[in-house]
């Protein structure tokens, strides 16, 4: 009998050492940079899809908002992953990588003033708002070149590029930094001129006019 027990307690101490030794671990592997800088990724883009689909609701009414409007995709998912890992390899291989807290607050930063510039757009367009393209003209679609419209004709699209360059560069991930830039801006740089395309059919001169004086906010699309 004293045998077994024995045996038991010497299994539970072993247990006990390897809880401690994996503890340890992960304190390590998951020290203060990697908390803070993970922490403010997933509040980053809880808030950023939160607010959308909050703001959505108040504008367009709960019968006119889908769960499309949090603007979750499988590509966005994978992105995001790929982000993740990306983090998580560097990370343990080249520690140091992410000790460079003043790129990392820069992409805070830039986190930051892409959700305002985004935010500023919907409430300022109001029901001109939409996450899909207009194809057909609705009678509350109207042309909105007051606010920060003033300055891009498209400040959604400007605050969403900026707030998914500014995510990488918070957890200081070179790779998708540039991945997320080249991939984002070739989205936009498609979704631009074919939402123009209706929009000069929409509001005719006014529209010409207003492209030829404000800015896309896209780099490099005009």
């Amino acid at each position: 009998m004293s045998f077994f027990k024995d045996i038991l307690i010497g299994s539970e101490a072993h247990f006990v050492v390897l809880i401690v030794q994996s503890s340890s671990i992960f304190s390590e592997f998951f020290g203060y940079t990697a908390c803070r800088q993970l922490s403010q990724m997933f509040i980053s883009i809880i808030f950023f899809h939160v607010s959308e689909y909050i703001l959505a609701l108040a504008i367009h009414g709960k019968s006119n908002v889908t769960l499309k409007s949090l603007l979750i995709s499988k590509h966005y998912l994978l992105a995001m992953i790929c982000s993740l890992i990306e983090y998580l390899i560097e990370l343990y291989f080249f520690p140091g990588l992410k000790e460079y807290w003043w790129i990392s607050n820069f992409g805070l930063a830039l986190v930051v003033l892409g959700e305002i510039i985004r935010k500023l757009a919907i409430v300022t367009a109001g029901v001109a708002f939409t996450h899909l393209i207009k194809v057909y003209h609705e009678e509350k679609h109207q042309l909105v070149t007051h606010g920060i419209y003033r300055y891009v004709r498209h400040p959604g699209y400007n605050g969403f590029f900026i707030w998914s360059i500014g995510t990488q560069i918070m957890l200081c991930n070179p790779i998708s930094t540039i991945a997320f830039a080249v991939v984002v801006w070739k989205f936009f740089s498609g979704r631009i001129p074919y939402e123009e395309f209706f929009l000069k059919q929409f509001f005719g001169s006014d529209y010409e006019d207003y492209m030829r004086k404000v800015p896309s906010g896209i780099p490099f699309v005009r």
